[in-house]
């Protein structure tokens, strides 16, 4: 029965974790600000939020870490940075649907990437994983653009996936030494950091915005980033990578709706019907994750 309960309020956490991250893609679009301030501002202000609750709370356990252990928060934080300046810049050339799509594409590369750190994948979970994807095409098959713009845009949100797969899997074993705020307060200001370094270098202005912009930043940082993506970084303690890489394939179901609300970009049969196949494949790999512990 503990064991039931403790699996209901993982995926409660992960539900509420895919609504909070599926607002995302609707922020930035409406920011108007270039992609590497974005999502300067969008980590850099959730590591402020969330640093003086981590000095309070667990100072004693960042200053236990090692040097391999900062070494791998930094490489974590570096994914995470060329994560989000990757996948916001691919919503300037491409539709949401198509964009959010294709940076969830993370189980795919999850799969590829377990065996050889010695994480077993179940069948069905694979079986999970494959229908999921299956129906991320169905999504975006009908709303991708054509042109070079619109490639590159892709092939962007693709890096977005790649880089995320990276942060995930780093975090996976730093998760299991940390706290959930000692571990995301590390990631997102190392993210943070690297992220203002090339906004600074690359000479990006990062003020004069609009009121909705200013607005959209903060929103960026609280909803999306530090509710949305630190429900996934807690569930890293108890599932494995691909299965949490999986979960994140609700994304593009949130989205679409909110994209429909707020954009006026209505879906279509196709999102709809891959909507159902992913669902059908979380559920299959949830099952599969189970089986396996």
């Amino acid at each position: 029965m503990e064991d039931s309960i403790n699996s209901r309020k993982i995926y409660t956490v992960l539900f509420f974790g895919v609504f909070g991250i599926s607002t995302g893609a609707i922020f930035a679009r409406l920011a108007v600000a270039p992609p590497l301030v974005i999502a300067a501002y969008r980590v850099g202000l959730a590591g402020l939020i969330l640093l003086p609750f981590a000095l309070v709370k667990a100072r004693e356990e960042m200053s236990s870490l090692s040097g391999k252990d900062w070494l791998i928060a930094v490489i974590s934080g570096a994914f995470l940075a060329v994560h989000f300046y990757t996948w916001i810049s691919s919503l300037e050339l491409t539709s949401v649907a198509a964009s959010v799509v294709l940076v969830n594409t993370i189980p795919i590369w999850a799969a590829m990437v377990s065996p050889f750190l010695g994480e077993r994948v179940m069948p069905l979970t694979i079986a999970g994983i494959a229908l999921s994807f299956l129906g991320a095409v169905v999504i975006g098959w009908g709303d991708l653009a054509s042109g070079f713009g619109a490639l590159w845009g892709d092939i962007l949100a693709t890096l977005g996936a790649v880089s995320l797969t990276g942060y995930l899997f780093a975090g996976r074993f730093l998760r299991k030494k940390l706290s959930l705020l000692a571990y995301v307060t590390i990631c997102y200001g190392s993210a943070g950091v690297l992220l203002w370094i090339m906004v600074i270098l690359t000479g990006t202005p990062f003020t004069g915005f609009s009121p909705m912009t200013w607005c959209m930043f903060p929103a960026m940082a609280i909803i999306p980033q530090i509710l949305g993506h630190s429900s996934y970084n807690w569930a890293l303690k108890y599932l494995s990578a691909p299965m949490v890489a999986v979960s994140l394939l609700g994304e593009p179901i949130g989205s679409s709706i909110l994209a429909w609300i707020v954009l006026s970009e209505i879906p279509t049969g196709l999102t709809l019907a891959g909507g159902v196949l992913i669902l059908a494949g979380i559920v299959m790999a949830a099952r599969g994750e189970q089986k396996g512990q």
